[in-house]
Protein backbone atom coordinates (compact mmCIF):
# COMPACT_ATOMS: atom_id res chain seq x y z
CA UNK A 1 0.00 0.00 0.00
CA UNK A 2 1.12 3.54 -0.58
CA UNK A 3 2.62 5.69 2.11
CA UNK A 4 1.69 9.33 2.31
CA UNK A 5 4.83 9.89 4.35
CA UNK A 6 7.05 9.00 1.43
CA UNK A 7 5.25 11.58 -0.70
CA UNK A 8 6.00 14.26 1.87
CA UNK A 9 9.57 13.05 2.24
CA UNK A 10 10.02 13.12 -1.55
CA UNK A 11 8.98 16.76 -1.67
CA UNK A 12 11.17 17.60 1.29
CA UNK A 13 14.33 16.03 -0.07
CA UNK A 14 14.00 16.86 -3.75
CA UNK A 15 16.03 19.67 -5.25
CA UNK A 16 13.21 21.94 -6.38
CA UNK A 17 15.27 24.38 -8.44
CA UNK A 18 13.52 24.57 -11.81
CA UNK A 19 16.78 24.63 -13.78
CA UNK A 20 18.06 21.43 -12.15
CA UNK A 21 14.85 19.45 -12.64
CA UNK A 22 14.95 19.04 -16.40
CA UNK A 23 11.97 17.80 -18.40
CA UNK A 24 11.51 14.66 -16.31
CA UNK A 25 11.38 16.45 -12.97
CA UNK A 26 9.21 19.18 -14.44
CA UNK A 27 6.73 16.58 -15.67
CA UNK A 28 6.57 14.83 -12.33
CA UNK A 29 6.62 17.84 -10.02
CA UNK A 30 4.64 20.36 -12.07
CA UNK A 31 2.75 18.99 -15.06
CA UNK A 32 1.33 15.77 -13.59
CA UNK A 33 0.07 17.31 -10.30
CA UNK A 34 -1.29 20.39 -12.11
CA UNK A 35 -3.24 18.28 -14.59
CA UNK A 36 -4.61 16.07 -11.81
CA UNK A 37 -5.76 19.13 -9.84
CA UNK A 38 -7.26 20.63 -13.00
CA UNK A 39 -9.14 17.39 -13.77
CA UNK A 40 -10.53 17.21 -10.23
CA UNK A 41 -11.60 20.86 -10.21
CA UNK A 42 -13.15 20.60 -13.66
CA UNK A 43 -15.12 17.50 -12.70
CA UNK A 44 -16.33 19.12 -9.49
CA UNK A 45 -17.42 22.35 -11.13
CA UNK A 46 -18.74 21.10 -14.48
CA UNK A 47 -19.08 17.30 -14.17
CA UNK A 48 -16.81 17.09 -17.21
CA UNK A 49 -13.14 16.25 -17.66
CA UNK A 50 -12.02 17.92 -20.89
CA UNK A 51 -10.19 15.79 -23.45
CA UNK A 52 -7.31 18.27 -23.39
CA UNK A 53 -6.40 17.11 -19.88
CA UNK A 54 -6.04 13.47 -20.90
CA UNK A 55 -4.23 14.48 -24.09
CA UNK A 56 -1.83 16.66 -22.08
CA UNK A 57 -1.16 13.73 -19.75
CA UNK A 58 -0.37 11.50 -22.72
CA UNK A 59 1.89 14.17 -24.25
CA UNK A 60 3.59 14.69 -20.89
CA UNK A 61 4.22 10.97 -20.59
CA UNK A 62 5.68 10.93 -24.11
CA UNK A 63 8.09 13.68 -23.04
CA UNK A 64 8.93 11.74 -19.88
CA UNK A 65 9.51 8.55 -21.88
CA UNK A 66 11.80 10.29 -24.37
CA UNK A 67 13.84 12.31 -21.85
CA UNK A 68 13.54 10.37 -18.60
CA UNK A 69 15.12 7.37 -17.00
CA UNK A 70 13.02 4.76 -18.84
CA UNK A 71 14.22 2.04 -21.21
CA UNK A 72 12.14 0.64 -24.08
CA UNK A 73 10.83 -2.33 -22.08
CA UNK A 74 9.64 -0.09 -19.28
CA UNK A 75 7.97 2.28 -21.74
CA UNK A 76 6.21 -0.73 -23.25
CA UNK A 77 4.93 -1.80 -19.83
CA UNK A 78 3.59 1.70 -19.17
CA UNK A 79 1.88 1.72 -22.57
CA UNK A 80 0.43 -1.70 -21.74
CA UNK A 81 -0.93 -0.46 -18.41
CA UNK A 82 -2.58 2.49 -20.16
CA UNK A 83 -4.07 0.20 -22.81
CA UNK A 84 -5.45 -2.29 -20.27
CA UNK A 85 -7.07 0.48 -18.24
CA UNK A 86 -8.43 2.14 -21.38
CA UNK A 87 -10.05 -1.13 -22.48
CA UNK A 88 -11.52 -1.78 -19.03
CA UNK A 89 -12.77 1.75 -18.45
CA UNK A 90 -14.27 2.13 -21.90
CA UNK A 91 -16.14 -1.11 -21.32
CA UNK A 92 -17.50 0.43 -18.11
CA UNK A 93 -18.33 3.60 -20.05
CA UNK A 94 -20.17 1.61 -22.72
CA UNK A 95 -22.37 0.09 -20.00
CA UNK A 96 -23.02 3.52 -18.46
CA UNK A 97 -21.13 2.79 -15.25
CA UNK A 98 -18.62 5.66 -15.54
CA UNK A 99 -18.25 8.76 -17.67
CA UNK A 100 -16.02 9.02 -20.72
CA UNK A 101 -13.82 11.63 -19.08
CA UNK A 102 -13.25 9.34 -16.11
CA UNK A 103 -12.29 6.51 -18.47
CA UNK A 104 -9.77 8.64 -20.34
CA UNK A 105 -8.32 10.16 -17.16
CA UNK A 106 -7.84 6.74 -15.56
CA UNK A 107 -6.12 5.41 -18.69
CA UNK A 108 -3.84 8.44 -19.04
CA UNK A 109 -2.94 8.15 -15.35
CA UNK A 110 -2.19 4.43 -15.74
CA UNK A 111 0.19 5.39 -18.54
CA UNK A 112 2.22 7.42 -16.04
CA UNK A 113 2.00 4.86 -13.21
CA UNK A 114 2.59 1.69 -15.21
CA UNK A 115 1.70 -1.72 -13.85
CA UNK A 116 3.91 -1.03 -10.80
CA UNK A 117 1.56 1.56 -9.34
CA UNK A 118 -1.66 0.40 -10.97
CA UNK A 119 -2.91 -1.87 -8.17
CA UNK A 120 -2.41 0.78 -5.51
CA UNK A 121 -3.97 3.41 -7.77
CA UNK A 122 -7.09 1.38 -8.41
CA UNK A 123 -7.43 0.47 -4.73
CA UNK A 124 -6.98 4.05 -3.50
CA UNK A 125 -9.26 5.44 -6.22
CA UNK A 126 -11.94 2.93 -5.22
CA UNK A 127 -11.69 3.87 -1.56
CA UNK A 128 -11.69 7.61 -2.29
CA UNK A 129 -14.48 7.19 -4.83
CA UNK A 130 -16.61 5.22 -2.39
CA UNK A 131 -16.12 7.84 0.32
CA UNK A 132 -16.87 10.65 -2.15
CA UNK A 133 -20.03 8.88 -3.34
CA UNK A 134 -21.28 8.30 0.20
CA UNK A 135 -20.57 11.92 1.15
CA UNK A 136 -22.40 13.31 -1.89
CA UNK A 137 -25.36 10.97 -1.42
CA UNK A 138 -25.57 11.98 2.24
CA UNK A 139 -25.41 15.68 1.30
CA UNK A 140 -28.17 15.18 -1.26
CA UNK A 141 -30.46 13.91 1.49
CA UNK A 142 -30.58 17.44 2.95
CA UNK A 143 -31.52 20.78 1.40
CA UNK A 144 -28.66 23.04 0.40
CA UNK A 145 -27.99 26.04 2.65
CA UNK A 146 -29.16 29.27 0.99
CA UNK A 147 -25.63 30.63 0.47
CA UNK A 148 -24.52 27.44 -1.27
CA UNK A 149 -27.76 27.12 -3.25
CA UNK A 150 -26.78 30.24 -5.21
CA UNK A 151 -23.79 28.46 -6.74
CA UNK A 152 -24.70 26.78 -10.05
CA UNK A 153 -22.19 23.93 -9.62
CA UNK A 154 -23.52 23.18 -6.13
CA UNK A 155 -27.08 22.97 -7.44
CA UNK A 156 -25.97 20.67 -10.22
CA UNK A 157 -23.93 18.48 -7.86
CA UNK A 158 -26.84 18.33 -5.40
CA UNK A 159 -29.26 17.13 -8.09
CA UNK A 160 -30.01 13.43 -7.58
CA UNK A 161 -30.11 12.93 -11.37
CA UNK A 162 -26.49 14.04 -11.62
CA UNK A 163 -23.68 11.53 -11.34
CA UNK A 164 -20.71 11.60 -9.02
CA UNK A 165 -17.61 13.60 -10.03
CA UNK A 166 -15.36 10.54 -9.80
CA UNK A 167 -12.49 12.44 -11.40
CA UNK A 168 -11.84 13.91 -7.95
CA UNK A 169 -11.13 10.44 -6.56
CA UNK A 170 -9.08 9.43 -9.59
CA UNK A 171 -6.91 12.55 -9.36
CA UNK A 172 -6.44 12.34 -5.58
CA UNK A 173 -5.44 8.67 -5.84
CA UNK A 174 -2.93 9.48 -8.58
CA UNK A 175 -1.35 12.20 -6.48
CA UNK A 176 -1.07 9.85 -3.52
CA UNK A 177 0.34 6.89 -5.44
CA UNK A 178 2.76 8.59 -7.87
CA UNK A 179 5.46 9.47 -5.30
CA UNK A 180 5.76 5.77 -4.35
CA UNK A 181 6.62 4.66 -7.89
CA UNK A 182 10.07 3.78 -9.15
CA UNK A 183 9.77 6.27 -11.98
CA UNK A 184 9.29 9.09 -9.47
CA UNK A 185 12.26 8.00 -7.39
CA UNK A 186 14.60 7.65 -10.37
CA UNK A 187 13.47 10.88 -12.04
CA UNK A 188 14.08 12.94 -8.93
CA UNK A 189 17.42 11.25 -8.27
CA UNK A 190 18.62 12.72 -11.52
Amino acid sequence: MVGAGSAIASFGTANLGAASLGATGFGLLVLFPFLMAYAAASDLLTMLIPNRISLALVAGFALLALTGPMDCAEIGLHLGAGAVVLAATFTLFAFGVIGGGDAKLAAATALWLGFEGLGDYLLVASIFGGALTLAILAARAYPLPMRVARLPFALHLHDAKTGIPYGIALAAAALLVMPDTEIWTRALAG
